[in-house]
């Protein structure tokens, strides 16, 4: 008997073992079974990932990066467990054969109670912080079956300490519905546990890694750390602090009226430019009226709206887009009733507003204080497959160690974008905070005294808002760990004595922001339509009511809004928002700097706490944090910009403000000209400097353009004498001619000054311009006049459709429309009509130039040169420009010389004409007068000279031989002899040449020019004797009789240098 009994109890015995082994390996397989399955999961995930990553950013790479320090965590986590499970099992190996262990002792710490799948793993519950215990509901079979302890120690694993490990780790919904990812302060650690305020029931079938103690401060604080985030404070108020200098200075420099920043801009900067930073400046208050109506939305569904997890009294308003659409519109249209009353209710409005956040700020900074036992919270977010994420999260009260672990920066996963923050993206969000320093200033037409009350208002309220930033950043950073402040960024209500406080605040600050952004884009709208800058579509937008509020501004305002909330989105135009923002900031800066710049004597702001240094820095600081907070916005609100830019610029939209940029030209042409020294002139850098004398623009229209092509960017005077006394006349007549002249010049489209003067004679005219035009190195040192001679000239006006079919009613900007400009031009001279210069004065005005050493130009037929108009496209290519550089009228004077000053010049200037754009492809030929039949053969001579001169003057040209000896058996020998003592500058009459002379040289030239679109002729001296002023015309109407365009040139200057 005895024997049988130990037999039983021996087969029961090894029984039991076999029970007790089975169960552990089905435990250890279902395990790891579910291990892989997991593992298997995230390896499939990963996989995706990498396919994904050579099309996505850097994002996504370091999400993948994460998966995989994940995935090295679940493996370490499932060796661990099955060195542990082996342990296990050793441990029951070992352990005596006696009797079973008693479900309540404590070496019973795991319990694995039979479940429908056969896997114990789902029925897991969690009570110790670093193990798993039984749960409370007993097994039946618990007395038949031993219990197997699983020892679960800490898994030290070896993360890196980077803002990668920060992101949740994410696990199948079947085995984990949510988990927690944080860091200690020391070696990062996984630990199994729940939260002391939730029981079984809530916590079962999850997994928590808890946070060993590290704090944070809201969203700043919280990701960059108290350090760093008073340092992004620091740098935020900087930015802002130096435009408000320039806003203060600029507002106390004269009489602001309504549109804020757009007036100021506007008057500072010109229309072009006040009107597209005024347009963008409007379009982001509409966009932020919308984002704040938005916000509040969102603020207001966030305890009011529906949800099917919670079950209060108070969430009883539907969700969807519809509804946020409809609620916004809601809120909208009690914005739009506030602002049509006046500006007076919104200053009221205003006031109430900012004590009922006075309030809300004092119970938070009062709530730590009254507050002083520690809290904590369980977060929970949506991740991605319907999971949810939860995350413990404490309240410790003012604790030096938490202010300790919040000093530094820990960024992270950003729960609401799901990306990686950084201090440029951390900061980019806080800077936004800071850029509603306008607000005041967009009041400006609704203020008393504006000059006085925006920059105290606006300084005041700058100061306000920093010292309220900085007491919350150290609020939060000493009362609040890390984690709650990162995962929950609407902390203050879960740490306040009353929550609804901070709730009531948000919503007063929100409604008052977007009541502050609807009246001031109003504002700026109805300055934009009074200024007409835009036209038709913003005229209604003018219209005032009887209290002078612009309620047509604020309907179109309203309707715009309205249109940003279908949008309903708040990331998606926030940025942008803060981009044109900071545009307009950039702007004012840059008017600040102008005015300083520009010296002007009334720009005496009585705010003198600026610098030019401090408007520059402004500009760059704007413009650095555009590209910081959006690079993607910043270049297309500069594009935008530009584009509005040229859009007003060739609308030339018309204005009595003043332009800056007259002022700044002024100031910086002044300078130049005194750096432009007479004394060091130098041949090498020699340029045509022209005074052209014009009688009637009618006639000498052609002459002026191609005189314009002629300068070689030298200076280019249209010069005009009008007759009369001054002593005899009540004010000064020529003052009120120079808007025409002007406007004519404009019509042409040359580059030209205009220069008139009031004379009893065109002779003394010309010489008072001749000495006073220009300034410093900018002189006249040439005049061109054009030819004196009988022919009738034509009407250029009748001829040029710009001057008679233009239907511009209200002409230009300065007045000046085409009927008005036809008429203050006479008609063009007749065959009868009176000449207004002798031929005695004709030939003085050449012999005073030339006394003067101005070189002179004559031209004749240039009314029959075409292709020289402003809207003409040529280059020239069948052009030809021919030079005779020889003086054709003193064929005597050749054979001492062949090439003289004069001569030089004269290739100067073809050389200037062939390098302009209108005649760069034109050829060039110059024509050698040689005697052919002459015995010494002197002329094979001449012309290797002269091409070795061409040569070294880098002139392309063709040299054409011309054989002249009948015209010089002409010409007489007496009559040479008489000419080499006139230019030797002896007292005598000027020979008279023979009519056959002068035909001859005139059909020489029709024989070989005739197809030559310009021509350059050597001007001779004229005579010394008045009386002989029209014998010396004559020979010059003969010489150059029917050739077509042709310039007669006398030059004094050397301008031809061989030198480099």
């Amino acid at each position: 008997m005895s024997l049988t009994m130990e037999t039983s109890v021996s087969f029961l015995k090894y029984e039991l073992a076999s029970t007790i082994e089975q169960a552990v390996r089905c435990a250890v397989e279902a395990v790891l079974n579910e291990t892989a399955r997991v593992v298997g999961i995230k390896l499939a995930a990963a996989r995706t990932a990498a396919a994904e990553s050579h099309r996505e950013n850097q994002s996504l790479r370091e999400r993948l990066d994460v998966s995989e320090g994940e995935l090295k965590a679940t493996r370490y986590y499932m060796t661990a467990a099955e060195k542990n499970i082996k342990q296990c099992l050793l441990l029951n190996h070992n352990q005596p054969r006696s009797g079973a262990l008693g479900p309540g002792s404590e070496e019973s710490p795991f319990l694995f109670p039979p479940t429908a799948s056969g896997s114990p793993s789902n029925m897991l519950t969690t009570r110790g912080p670093k193990s798993f215990r039984a749960s409370s509901t007993r097994s039946p079979f618990s007395k038949s079956v031993p219990s197997v302890g699983l020892c679960l120690p800490t898994v030290q694993h070896e993360w890196p300490r980077s803002s990668e490990n920060l992101r949740r780790i994410r696990t199948s919904s079947s085995t984990v519905s949510s988990i927690n990812l944080s860091r200690t302060s020391k070696v990062p650690q996984l630990e199994v546990g729940n939260s002391p305020h939730h029981t079984e029931e809530d916590t079962e079938g999850q997994f928590y890694i808890t946070d060993d103690g590290v704090a944070e401060k809201g969203f700043v604080v919280g990701h960059a750390g108290l350090l760093q985030g008073l340092v992004m404070l620091l740098v935020a108020y900087t930015i802002i602090s130096l435009t408000i200098l320039s806003i203060c200075a600029i507002s106390t420099n004269g009489a602001v009226q309504g549109g804020g920043a757009y007036f100021m801009i506007s008057r500072s900067l010109g229309p072009e430019f006040g009107g597209s930073i005024g347009l963008m400046f409007f379009l982001a208050k509409v966009c932020a009226c919308g984002v704040y109506v938005l916000g509040l939305v969102e603020a207001i569904l966030d305890i009011f709206g529906q949800d099917p997890v919670s079950a209060s009294a108070l969430r009883v308003l539907p969700q969807g887009y519809w509804y946020t659409v409809l609620y916004s519109s809601i809120v909208l249209l009690l914005v739009l009733l506030v602002c049509l009353v006046g500006a007076h209710i919104f200053a009221r409005t205003s006031f109430l507003i900012l004590l009922v956040v006075t309030i809300s700020l004092l119970s938070i900074y009062i709530s730590p204080m009254a507050l002083t036992t520690p809290l904590n919270f369980l977060i929970s977010h949506q991740g991605p497959g319907n999971q949810t994420l939860t995350y413990n999260a404490s309240y410790t009260g003012f604790n030096g160690t938490t202010l300790r672990d919040n000093l530094g920066s820990s960024y992270t996963v950003d729960y609401s974008t799901g990306k990686v923050m950084s201090f440029a993206s951390v900061f980019a969000v806080m800077f936004t905070s800071c850029t509603g320093i306008m607000a005041g200033a967009n009041m400006s037409g609704e203020l008393k005294n504006p000059s006085a009350a925006i920059p105290k208002g606006t300084i005041t309220a700058v100061l306000y808002t920093c010292i309220v930033y900085v007491l919350l950043f150290i609020l939060a950073s000493s009362t609040c760990e890390r984690t709650l402040l990162v995962q929950d960024y609407g902390f203050f209500q879960r740490i306040n004595i009353w929550p609804p406080f901070v709730t009531i605040g948000i919503y007063c600050s929100a409604l008052s922001a977007a009541m502050c952004s609807l009246i001031g884009a109003s504002r700026i709208l109805h300055a934009l339509a009074l200024d007409q800058l835009f036209g038709f579509p913003l005229a209604p937008a003018a219209i005032t009511s009887s209290s002078g509020n612009p309620w047509v501004a604020v309907l179109y305002t309203w309707g715009l809004a309205q249109c940003v909330v279908f949008a309903g989105q708040l990331n998606a135009i926030a940025g942008l928002v803060t981009v044109f923002y900071l545009l307009a900031y950039a702007a004012v800066d840059l008017a600040c700097l102008a005015l300083e710049w520009a010296s002007a004597p009334n720009f005496r702001p009585t705010f003198q706490v600026f610098s030019w240094h401090t408007c520059l820095l402004g500009i760059l600081s704007c413009l650095v944090m555009m590209f910081v907070i959006n690079p993607v916005y910043s270049s297309a609100s500069i594009i935008l910009l530009l584009l509005l830019l040229l859009f007003l610029h060739y609308r030339s939209p018309t204005s009595s403000w003043g332009y800056i940029s007259q002022a700044l030209i002024f100031h910086q042409v002044r300078k130049y000209l005194l750096m432009l020294d007479v004394r060091k002139d130098h041949v090498k850098f020699w340029r045509p400097q022209v005074l052209l004398m014009v009688a009637n623009p009618r006639s000498s229209c052609q002459l002026i353009n191609f005189v314009n092509q002629l300068k070689k960017g030298g200076l280019f005077v249209l010069g005009h004498v009008k007759l009369g006394d001054l002593d005899t006349l009540p004010s000064d007549p020529v003052q009120q001619q120079y808007n025409f002249w002007l406007s004519l010049v404009d019509k042409l489209g040359v580059k030209a000054f205009v220069d008139l003067t009031l004379s009893p004679s065109v002779r003394q005219g010309t010489q008072h311009l001749l000495r006073i035009t220009g300034l410093g190195g900018m002189k006249p040192n040439t005049l061109v006049l054009g030819f004196y001679d009988s022919c009738t000239p034509e009407d250029y006006f009748l001829q040029d459709p710009a001057f008679y079919e233009s239907e511009e009613a209200g002409g230009d900007d300065f007045g000046v429309d085409l009927p008005s400009l036809q008429a203050h031009f006479p008609p063009v001279r007749h065959v009868e009509s009176p000449r207004w210069l002798t031929p005695e004065e004709y030939v003085g005005i050449i012999s005073d130039a030339i006394k003067m050493s101005k070189n002179v130009c004559l031209g004749r037929y240039f009314f029959q040169l075409q292709g020289e108009s402003m809207g003409t496209k040529m280059d020239g290519a069948e052009r030809i420009i021919d030079v005779w550089p020889l003086n054709l009228l003193r064929p005597g004077s050749t054979s001492a010389a062949s090439v003289d000053v004069c001569s030089l010049f004269l290739l100067q200037m073809a050389c200037v004409l062939n390098m302009a754009s209108r005649w760069r492809h034109a050829r060039m030929r110059i024509f050698l007068c040689v005697e052919a039949e002459s015995s010494d053969q002197g002329w094979v001579v001449k012309e290797e000279t002269f091409r070795e001169l061409l040569r070294k003057l880098r002139i392309r040209a063709s040299i054409k031989i011309v054989p002249w000896d009948s015209v010089v058996q002409l010409y007489g020998q007496k009559q040479t002899q008489d000419a080499e003592l006139g230019e030797l500058g002896l007292m005598r009459p000027a020979p008279a040449l023979s009519e056959d002379f002068l035909s001859a040289v005139n059909c020489l030239l029709m024989e070989h020019s005739a197809q030559a679109a310009v021509r350059f002729l050597y001007l001779p001296r004229p005579p010394t004797h008045s009386s002989q002023s029209q014998q010396y015309l004559s020979q010059l109407e003969a010489v150059t009789q029917g050739l077509g365009p042709t310039l007669l040139i006398h030059g004094l200057t050397p301008v031809t240098c061989t030198e480099l």
